[in-house]
């Protein structure tokens, strides 16, 4: 099946319900040999799409003879021959094959081996095709005699007045820059230490499971061949209980410590490491105190805020509120005492659209917007491929501005425009960005703002807003 043949069958799937003129029961040919159904012709933005079953179940084709479904769109002056289907018997379909027939063999049949043909078709629109007929030409030829021909007028208004006035926008998507791609993967480890010592045992308690997450992390990256390790960095942290000068020994030495642990795994260079010390986690002792249900919180919470010393402030919450402090010591100052982890690296550029494909669909992360942007080049504008590729770019970039606005475009083209305006918020104020909202309020109805929005974006030098402008005018005065 001819690739064109494909997405416009996508398309047509996809756009049917936006400006269809109404699907039409079952018309006969060739004196019920041949049926048409399904008929349906719809418009978006500046395409005809035009849709039919042709059944071809009781169509009896001798092995010489050949019929030629030829369907034609007119109006007046206007005429447009659209591609035709040739259902032809054993010898004349040989024939076609063998001397490269100029009907498309994407729309060559042979006689009893398909009962429903679905013909599908797409074409610029103009605007002499609003109330255009559809007609359709069946001629039957063979090698003798005269050929037969038959006319018969499918759709006398292939699309309604009121249809062709509707507002069909161009959306403008803007190719994002090419940037570095600098990911990073982020963890927290609990290692436990001797009681005020700084050595580490990896066999001690749980150490084990928690270095081998930092391992595992570190691993991930490293052995990806698409990925290059730039930086690791470890923050230590201690618990507020014992004197804070103490506390900054600890946290100082238990961080390069640790450090020096995963440096001689890989014997990695020390320039690639950074490191940085807490001495005493009271945001984190913060948190944990504001949502829970301790019976002294709102108090507990004013002294984690206050300006006391951290030597002070612990020794208060101990002696004034013994059994909350008591939980606190048991249950959450062991968690205070963590070492975050980051590992920096940089992706690969990938240039291969099937590469990029593969990856949008098992490792977006890898992706910059860049390269989801420059692959659905390569796809058919409104197809569900392309729809997505944008969908993923902005779930992978949630706060990019140009991603929010290609999103937006896509959304609009779905008709989803409660999902287009939640993008379109965080789109900026580029004239690509103020062009949208103008489009989305033409699309919501809201003319006068859409006017408002248009011009504005034509005075920031979006050089589409005076087509649009022009196409909002004719809806306009179209509904007087």
């Amino acid at each position: 099946m001819d690739a064109r043949y494909r997405i416009a069958k996508i398309l047509i799937c996809a756009l049917l319900p936006l400006c269809v003129a109404p699907v039409l029961k079952a018309q006969s040919l060739m004196d019920g040999q041949m049926e048409v159904r399904n008929l349906a012709v719809s418009r978006q933005e500046d395409k005809l799409f035009v849709s039919l079953d042709l059944d071809v179940s009781a169509l009896k084709v001798g092995t010489n003879r050949e019929v030629v479904f030829a369907p034609t769109l007119s109006k007046g002056e206007h005429l447009i021959e659209l591609p035709a289907v040739m259902v032809a018997g054993r010898n004349r379909y040989y024939h076609h094959l063998r001397n490269k027939s100029a009907v498309s063999l994407d729309r060559l049949y042979r006689s009893g081996e398909q009962d429903v043909i679905e013909y599908r078709l797409v074409v610029p629109y103009e605007r002499w095709m609003t109330k255009a007929a559809l007609n359709v030409s069946n001629t039957t030829n063979g090698c003798c005699g005269t050929p037969i021909l038959n006319d018969v007028a499918l759709l006398e208004n292939v699309l309604p007045e009121k249809d062709a006035m509707a507002f069909f926008p161009e959306y403008v998507y803007i190719r994002p820059k090419a940037e570095q791609k600098i990911n990073q993967i982020e963890g927290s480890a609990y290692i436990d230490f001797p009681v005020n010592r700084t050595e580490l045992y990896p066999e001690y308690r749980r150490n084990p499971q928690e270095l081998k997450k930092i391992l595992a992390t570190i691993d991930a990256v490293r052995e990806d061949a698409d990925t290059r390790i730039l930086g690791i960095s470890i923050k230590g942290y201690a618990s507020p209980e014992g004197s804070y000068t103490n506390n900054v020994r600890l946290a100082k030495g238990r961080t390069a410590t640790l450090k020096e642990y995963v440096r001689g795994q890989y014997h990695f260079p020390d320039s690639l490491f950074t490191t940085s010390y807490e001495p005493e986690d009271w945001e984190g002792l913060r948190r944990f105190v504001e949502g829970s249900g301790l019976t002294y919180r709102d108090e507990i919470l004013r002294l984690i805020d206050s300006d006391m010393e951290p030597d002070a402030k612990d020794r208060k919450i101990k002696v004034t509120y013994r059994n909350d402090y008591a939980y606190l010591l048991r249950e959450v100052y062991p968690g205070l005492r963590h070492s975050d982890y980051m590992v920096r690296y940089e992706v690969r550029a990938y240039t291969d659209p099937e590469e990029i494909k593969r990856l949008l669909r098992t490792q977006p992360q890898k992706l910059s917007l860049q390269e989801m942007y420059l692959v659905a080049q390569d796809m058919e504008p409104g197809s569900e491929e392309y729809n997505e590729t944008f969908e993923i770019a902005v779930r992978m970039f949630p706060g990019d501005a140009t991603a929010n606005l290609n999103a937006a475009n896509t959304a609009m083209r779905l008709g989803n425009l409660p999902l287009a305006e939640k993008y379109l918020e965080k789109a900026g104020d580029t004239s690509e960005a103020v062009y949208a909202r103008g489009i989305h309020a033409a699309l919501s109805g809201n003319y006068e703002a859409a006017e408002t929005l248009l011009k504005e974006a034509d005075r920031k030098g979006q050089e589409k807003a005076k087509e649009m402008l022009k196409r909002l005018e004719e809806v306009r005065k179209s509904l007087e």
